[in-house]
């Protein structure tokens, strides 16, 4: 594998320099990032401990790998700056393991007993609608007051009627 650097910059402020390089693994598969982080101290002269490899792309059925890397001035600085999962994934800080909580086992339920539950209240019932035998028998009688209005709806019609009757047809003799 053959490492390229293609930009070098000194960041003053953070003590470190930033890379962008391009590695070229013609017979083989897609460099580990320990093993680019380890040609990149060997072309800019640095301890593999102070390379931080930031990122690295691959083309698909390319054998040229493209990424970014900062190369600190020192191990301290590196750990003062750098985020801790970087950290970790470079093998500078050993990873924290939670301690698992003991689970603590299920209340058992108890079966609760059933107390009596208050009457519910039924609606009341509504007017059984007559079956076929009673509605031959006798028809349900309406109030009084819908009788009266529909007696004078009924003689209103009538007179209507009567009176078309009475007019002459046009066009008639």
């Amino acid at each position: 594998m053959e490492v390229e650097i293609t930009s070098k910059r000194e960041n003053l402020l953070l003590k470190r320099f930033e890379v962008k390089f391009q590695a070229t693994h013609a017979s083989e598969a897609t460099p580990n990032r320990e093993t680019m982080r380890a040609e990149i101290a060997k072309a800019l002269s640095a301890k593999k401990e102070f390379v931080i490899l930031d990122w690295a792309r691959s083309d698909f059925g390319r054998t040229r790998t493209v990424g970014y890397a900062k190369i600190y001035k020192s191990k301290e600085d590196a750990l003062k700056i750098e985020r801790k999962p970087i950290l970790v994934r470079m093998g500078l800080v050993a990873a924290e393991v939670k301690a698992k909580k003991e689970k603590k086992a299920p209340p058992v339920k108890v079966p609760r007993k059933e107390e009596a539950k208050p009457a519910e209240k039924t609606p009341p019932k509504e007017e059984a609608k007559p079956t076929k035998k009673e509605e031959g028998a006798k028809p349900a009688e309406k109030p009084k007051e819908e009788k009266a209005a529909h007696a004078e709806k009924s003689a209103k019609k009538a007179e209507g009627e009567k009176a078309e009757a009475k007019k002459p047809a046009k066009g008639g003799k």
